[in-house]
């Protein structure tokens, strides 16, 4: 007779591969039929709302791997919030202005030559189109990763709508009169002709000049400091080019200074270290109290010009002279210090970084005219002969100099009229400054990590006021009307009302392509021709800053509530999003845009190195997705520590695929086992080993949804596939093979143990839809209706804690107890005394394993008997504690139907399956 047939053997359609590269776009297009997110929306109406904002990627070019890891783990956190109930909104967006739009645009029209020969409106078109045609790629690639999001109504930065609320943002910030328009020193490229923020800074090395320079105090100094003969101050610097602009030397308001006998004046603190350097070469011959120096000049040996002595406290004494050189218009502690002193403010410099003619105007340099148009780095040789005997010592050294973040050239200092937003400014009705709110929601705000608070405490603490203005063309202008006679700015709100509400209408391209007459509010009180446009635009990450505004707070999209739960971005936006974020939020709101923030690291290699084409080691996620399926990107998204930088490579994603491929015959195994079953038994009726499971399994899966509820995703995967290794696939799903394939179909043994599999899979399955979701509903389509209930799909679940079992089964017993056995008849298999356990029996005095059914020790151990007494042929023996355990070989015959070794006679089968047979 053939046994086999009278087995229960599993039986499942949930297939053994996924072939994922082939099956995953189907399934995502038909969640794009179902219009999944809306289902998920209406599921969970009237549920407790997760408003999660997306920080927008920005429209120019495909997306990288760096882009999947951001969007897949938003998307596992939102589907997460989902399957626990909750109401969510993701509502993906992009950024679309900005100058690396702008650059490409110039590129394609070969150059910025011929790209300022076009109108405004027509180079603003362009860039419209380029960002236009990758939000669409882009689009079509997220969704490729399995993310769900209301794709049909996303977010995108340069619809009309949304820039007429980046300009109402602009105007309630500057309702809240934190919005200033002045002259101050910024970062400013000349490669692209426009300031920049410090979040567009990036610092590379550079080669500078380092100069010590005389500047002779002036006849009335020298009396009023009680000085005879040669007394000049020594001022230090590595930027030759500003010397023309020098309207001040800065000395230390507390430290000493000295005058040497060779005339110099240095503070005393740093005369041993120029005195070995040679810049200075006498003794000291007096000490020079700098409070007398104060408000006296000095003479520019460049020019002739006066330079007032001025005390602050940003001199330093760790490198230079102690006497700082001052030129207001080319930083930001010359600036300062310069108000206070009341300075001139010299600018010689052109957008371009060449001298203007102000060098001639102003004779800031001898023979002015051969400066005229020269870029200003290429002067510094002239400007040091120039100097003559003045320049006491020179040389040149590589540091870390700040470079514009796209054309990597250095930057300058360069003061130019722009709008700021006042960070220690009141808004209008508060007490407190916009800093100070702004750092008092960084308290109120949760990290992960929590390293991420003091990051944005330290931007926020430090930052000096915002520049927002920019000189270029593709973005929402700064449109307000100045009135020609005056200068004055109108800030009148029925006209800033109008000007919106014409962006609502024609998108703020009509800045530039219609009159003033018809932008103008007719009863504003002005004409046309009396008032002219502000021609700035809106520092990029103005947009992206006051995108909780344009998304949330305006309605336009259904996106959630104000204030959002999460954001979710890279670590380096600490410096950007969250910051612009934060101060434009704290501004009009006076509160954080967000409850919690969530930030994560950067690809890299697996040696840690970062990824880059002439490397050869990127990893681009279409060749992730053409080798091994989005399952396995979103797999190693959520098992990799992304608090850190996130190793990916080939052998990697090999790994993961691995771990994938165990998960899935997991989930196989357990469906095929409880085909049949079609009602529970309740956990008071099952035994003691299926208790032990459902009792492990529940700690498991109220570990790993904690970890995932606090988003450490890597320590809840880490923790259930231990589980899943080592109690489910390494013992539970061996050691109950013989009740489910050799039991009679509705043995209490068989049911509870398959009801125990039914309750794992539910749990597990509600627990990896967040990540592996392609995964989970495939299983759904392919579970029996113990399972799947009435659901049309995994969007139907909802996750419920498992039901807390009790067991009085020592696990940590009994695992020493296997591992004791199993290490015990290894021998006995490498000499081929057995083939299978199932020949062995087991004596034992251990109370532990006696307390048990016998079939339930038999099953843990998978031999055919555990007793308490001896047999004939001991083969090995081992003890665990003070318990003995002695193996002897069985005396009994093989069944031939479930190959224990428990029939009377040969060939005959055992009592338990004659009875099943029966």
């Amino acid at each position: 007779m053939d046994y086999k047939e009278t087995l229960l053997l599993p039986t499942t359609s949930f297939a053994m591969r996924g072939n994922l590269i082939e099956n995953e776009p189907k399934r995502y297009a038909s969640w794009d039929d179902k219009k999944v997110y809306e289902k998920m929306k209406a599921k969970r109406k009237d549920a407790d709302s997760f408003t999660f904002h997306d920080g927008p990627p920005y429209a120019n070019g495909h997306t990288h791997i760096g882009h999947a890891l951001n969007k897949t783990l938003k998307d596992i956190i939102v589907k997460y919030n989902y399957f626990n109930g909750k109401s969510v909104r993701f509502t993906p967006g992009w950024d679309c202005h900005g100058l690396p739009i702008e650059q490409q645009v110039e590129k394609k029209l070969g150059g910025k030559a011929k790209k300022e020969q076009l109108e405004v409106s027509k180079v603003r078109e362009l860039c419209r189109e380029h960002a236009a045609k990758f939000v669409d790629i882009q689009k079509d690639e997220f969704k490729k990763l399995g993310i769900i999001a209301d794709w049909e109504n996303p977010y995108v930065t340069m619809d009309y709508k949304f820039e007429a609320n980046i300009y109402r943002t602009l105007c309630n910030v500057a309702k809240k009169g934190l919005l200033v328009e002045r002259s101050k020193p910024v970062y400013w490229s000349w490669a692209e002709r426009t300031a920049l923020a410090e979040a567009e800074v990036e610092y590379e090395d550079k080669e500078s000049h380092s100069i010590y320079v005389a500047f002779e105090l002036s006849d009335e100094a020298k009396a009023k400091a009680g000085l005879v003969g040669k007394a000049a101050l020594v001022i230090w610097t590595t930027t030759p080019w500003t010397l023309p602009a020098n309207t001040g030397i800065s000395l230390h308001p507390e430290e000493k200074y000295v005058l040497t006998t060779d005339g110099y004046i240095v503070a005393q603190a740093l005369y041993e270290s120029l005195l070995e350097l040679g810049v200075v070469k006498g003794e000291i011959a007096q000490e020079v109290e700098q409070s007398a120096l104060e408000n006296q000049v000095a003479t520019n040996p460049l020019n002739g010009r006066t330079s007032k002595v001025v005390l602050g406290d940003h001199v330093m004494m760790d490198s230079g002279t102690g006497g700082v050189h001052t030129a207001p218009g080319h930083g930001e502690d010359d600036y300062r210090v310069g108000l206070k002193y009341d300075l001139e403010v010299v600018m010689p410099v052109d957008e371009t970084g060449c001298y203007d003619e102000t060098i001639v105007r102003d004779g800031l340099l001898p023979n002015p005219e051969e400066f005229v148009g020269k870029l200003i780095f290429k002067c510094n040789d002239r400007i040091l002969e120039l100097l003559g005997d003045a320049l006491l010592y020179d040389s040149k050294f590589t540091h870390s100099y700040p470079h514009c973040w796209r054309s990597h050239t250095p930057l300058i200092f360069r003061a130019t009229k722009q709008w700021f937003i006042s960070v220690d400014g009141k808004p209008e009705g508060q007490d407190k400054t916009l800093r100070d709110i702004a750092l008092s929601e960084v308290e109120k705000t949760s990290f992960f990590p929590e390293t991420g608070r003091n990051r944005l405490n330290s931007m926020v603490e430090n930052r000096p006021d915002w520049c927002i203005s920019r000189q270029r063309d593709w973005g929402v202008p700064i449109a307000f009307f100045r009135v020609k006679a005056t200068g004055e700015v109108i800030l009148d709100e029925k006209v800033l009302n109008f000007t919106a509400m014409v962006f609502e209408m024609h998108g703020s391209d009509a800045w530039y392509s219609m009159p003033t007459e018809q932008l103008l509010y007719p009863g504003s009180g002005y004409s046309a021709d009396e008032v002219e446009k502000v021609s700035d635009i809106l520092d990029v990450w103005f947009d992206s800053g006051s995108t909780w505004y344009s998304v949330i707070k305006s309605r336009n999209y259904d996106a959630g509530k104000f204030q959002a739960d999460l954001y979710v971005e890279g670590s380096d936006q600490h410096r950007g999003w969250f910051q612009s974020s934060m101060f434009l939020s704290a501004a009009i709101e006076h509160v954080a845009p967000y409850k919690a923030v969530v930030t994560h690291g950067f690809t890299v290699d697996e040696k840690g190195e970062k990824m880059s084409k002439s490397k050869g080691n990127v990893i681009a996620p279409e060749k992730v997705l053409k080798q091994y399926g989005s399952e396995i990107l979103r797999l190693w998204v959520a098992s990799s520590d992304y608090q850190g930088d996130l190793k990916i490579s080939d052998g990697i994603l090999k790994q993961t695929a691995e771990s994938y491929r165990k998960l899935r015959n997991t989930f196989r195994f357990l469906l095929a086992n409880i085909n049949d079953l079609e009602t529970l038994t309740p956990v008071e009726d099952m035994g003691e080993l299926d208790k032990w499971i459902l009792s492990v399994a529940g700690n498991v899966f109220e570990s790993v949804h904690t970890s995932f509820s606090k988003y450490n995703y890597v320590n809840g995967m880490n923790t259930l596939n231990n589980f899943i290794a080592n109690e489910l696939s390494g013992i539970y799903m061996d050691i109950t093979k013989d009740r489910l394939y050799c039991d009679g179909e509705n043995d209490t043994h068989r049911r509870a143990s398959q009801s125990a599999m039914a309750m794992i899979v539910k749990q597990l399955l509600t627990l990896m839809a967040p990540i592996i979701t392609y995964t989970c509903d495939e299983i759904v389509e392919n579970a029996p209706a113990i399972i799947k209930g009435d659901a049309e799909d995994i969007f139907d679940f909802i996750y419920e804690p498992m039901v807390k079992v009790e067991s009085s089964f020592d696990g940590e017993y009994m695992k020493k107890a296997r591992f004791g056995f199993g290490s015990a008849i290894d021998a006995l298999k490498k000499d081929k005394t057995i083939k299978s356990a199932l020949e062995l029996v087991i004596y034992t005095n251990s109370d532990k394993v006696l307390a048990l059914e016998s079939v339930e020790a038999e099953d843990w151990f998978v031999v055919s008997g555990v007793s308490n007494e001896k047999g004939q042929t001991e083969l090995e023996s081992f003890k665990v504690d003070d318990d003995e355990f002695i193996i002897y070989k069985a005396e009994a015959h093989k069944c031939p139907r479930c190959w224990k070794f428990n029939s009377e006679a040969e060939d005959a089968t055992c009592a338990r399956c004659s009875e099943v047979l029966a």
